[in-house]
């Protein structure tokens, strides 16, 4: 029992200095004046996000997979769910190489 009590202090402790070093300033920050971008920072900028998304993407369905297929146990159900997430994670880092191709091929249709 008071080793429950001990950990629930403690991740509300690191909870709680996590938001207050993450606060920002009290004051009122100087508006900033957008400035339009060109085109090809755009999409530069889209790639390097949808780059960034697909390999997180893959990253965690590799993790499920492997931790589904280091539990089941000998289970040819959660073998064959295990495997089927270890191909969609092949999919996704796939995509995540490709990723840039497709952009620049869109890049090429808009005149960027």
């Amino acid at each position: 029992m008071f080793r429950r009590a001990t950990i629930r202090v403690v991740i509300v402790a690191v909870a709680t200095m996590a938001v207050l070093t993450g606060a920002g300033p009290a004051f009122a920050a100087e508006p900033q004046i957008l400035a339009a971008y060109p085109l090809p920072t755009i999409i530069s900028n889209i790639t390097s996000w949808i780059i960034g998304l697909l390999v997180g993407v893959a990253t965690l369905f590799l993790t499920i997979g492997g931790i589904r297929y280091l539990a089941a146990g000998g289970d040819p159900t959660e073998i064959e769910k295990a495997k089927s997430a270890l191909k969609s994670a092949l999919l996704g880092y796939a995509l995540a190489v490709l990723a840039p191709i497709l952009l620049g091929v869109v890049r090429g249709w808009i005149g960027g």
